[in-house]
């Protein structure tokens, strides 16, 4: 079977597409190129900002369903709830379209055992992922008005104890980055390497990487 292509009146539809979280687009990019299938599906990313209003999510992935919806054989989407209080679920299986398992991304990343065991542990949890830490500043700082009202940082956290970062990559640099922005919420640290397994093990189970070059 050939690459992927563009869609036009003159292709047959690619077989899938992935209408995907920015914020775990590098992820799914890095385990398309280690199974050796980089062309087994093409991302459609949305931005990760819409994370911080969740609400308008399910919206959005509406309007990406209606558009590329002639242009592949299966569409997949990698989010998980994301804080739409199931209203994502109800589209896809309205549309027959699945997701990736879990209510956060979170979830994916740490694997349903360890992520249910952190949150017992300590339900004012916040956490980071590789993403996150690389863009901090923008998703947190500069999106909450931190940067220009540094007092509200008590109300937006004041629930959250410690931070954990579910690190995908062994990165000392980022590593020491998601302790400083730890050490500026005032929240205690604590690193867990995740790797890509949960993550792939989930894409597998769907069969969106089934299929090959």
């Amino acid at each position: 079977m050939p690459p992927l292509a563009k869609h036009s009146p003159a292709q047959p539809p690619s077989p899938v597409g992935v209408i995907a979280c920015a914020a775990i687009a590098r992820e799914l990019t890095a385990i398309a190129r280690y199974s050796g299938i980089e062309n087994a599906f093409k991302l459609h990313c949305l931005p990760a900002e819409l994370h911080n209003t969740p609400q308008l999510i399910t919206g959005r992935i509406r309007e990406k369903l209606d558009e590329l919806s002639d242009q592949y054989e299966q569409l997949f989407v990698a989010y998980a709830d994301c804080g739409t209080g199931g209203q994502l679920d109800s589209l896809l299986e309205e549309r027959g379209v699945t997701r990736l398992p879990g209510a956060h991304c979170y979830e994916f990343f740490a694997g349903n055992q360890d992520f249910e065991a952190l949150m017992e542990q300590e339900l004012g949890t916040f956490f980071l992922t590789d993403f996150l830490v690389r863009h901090f500043k923008r998703l947190f700082v500069a999106s909450l008005g931190l940067d220009r009202y540094p007092q509200l940082k008590e109300q937006y956290f004041a629930h959250y104890k410690r931070l954990v970062y579910l690190a995908q990559t062994d990165d000392q640099e980022l590593r020491q980055q998601a302790e400083e922005q730890a050490a500026w919420l005032g929240l205690e640290f604590e690193y867990r390497f995740t790797g890509y397994d949960h993550l792939h093990k989930a894409l597998d189970d769907k069969r969106v990487l089934q299929w090959q070059n």
